[in-house]
């Protein structure tokens, strides 16, 4: 019996959970400058949300989500640059946070394998071609 209680009580558990924390300030409201609002908006739509991973935090419902719209929507509204922002987060949470990752010694190869591959392949098509044709 109480094992079935303890079952039941740790399957209940997520149901009965209770978010108390009201959502970030600027989560869903919009800057009242159009200007700061539209490079707000352009930042956010190059962040991913960390716990969606596919979608920017722009798009997501995620309260994490939420949580770094506001974030950005304050330090706009301070005049902070949308780089520094940017920066902020990369140094906060990681490369990964960015849609347009930063080039450097650890992501260089990402940019670079691309590169090496597509000179393979002109290589051994070049060759390919020349052995062919004589």
């Amino acid at each position: 019996m109480k094992r079935a209680l303890l079952i039941l009580a740790l399957v209940a558990a997520p149901a009965l959970a209770d978010d108390s924390m009201p959502a970030a300030p600027y989560a869903y409201v919009q800057l009242e400058n159009p200007a700061q609002e539209a490079k707000a908006k352009a930042l956010m739509e190059t962040i991913r949300c960390l716990q969606c991973q596919g979608q920017s935090i722009a798009d997501s419902d995620a309260q994490i989500a939420g949580d770094l719209r506001s974030q950005v929507r304050i330090r706009i509204k301070n005049g902070e640059d949308p780089e520094a922002i940017r920066s902020w987060l990369v140094d906060r949470y990681g490369d990964y946070v960015s849609f347009a990752p930063r080039v450097n010694s650890l992501t260089w190869p990402l940019f670079a394998a691309p590169l090496a591959l597509i000179g393979l392949a002109f290589v051994l098509l070049r060759r390919r071609f020349a052995k062919g044709g004589a």
